[in-house]
């Protein structure tokens, strides 16, 4: 239980850091979406620029079996690297943006 509270603040405080940049459009809000519960983690960009809809999911992690899901990343910063440097084991980090059969080819864990 020790380890999943862990990730869990983990995950918060990436999230919380990437979340303070600013979208470059002023009617752009940047939400934060903590689901502790379920384990579900995001950053959303939601709003208008002029006349288009803006609706992305920047970021999106979960935690399953004890083990930290990387389900989507739209940044070119390196979620899976920065959680080892906090201290994550590379097994229990899933590229969940990749598919199972590649898994096995990265260095991270495969589920």
């Amino acid at each position: 239980m020790a380890k999943l509270e862990q990730y869990r603040q983990y995950i918060q405080k990436l999230l919380s850091e990437y979340g303070n940049y600013q979208h470059c459009g002023a009617n752009v809000e940047v939400q934060l979406i903590f689901d502790t519960e379920r384990d579900h983690y995001q950053i959303l960009d939601i709003g208008w620029d002029g006349y288009d809809r803006i609706y992305n999911c920047v970021m999106h992690l979960d935690i399953k079996n004890e083990k930290i899901w990387i389900q989507r990343n739209a940044t070119d910063i390196q979620i899976a690297q920065e959680l080892v440097a906090m201290g994550v084991s590379k097994e229990d980090i899933i590229l969940g943006l990749q598919p199972p059969y590649k898994r096995q080819y990265t260095e991270y864990g495969v589920a």
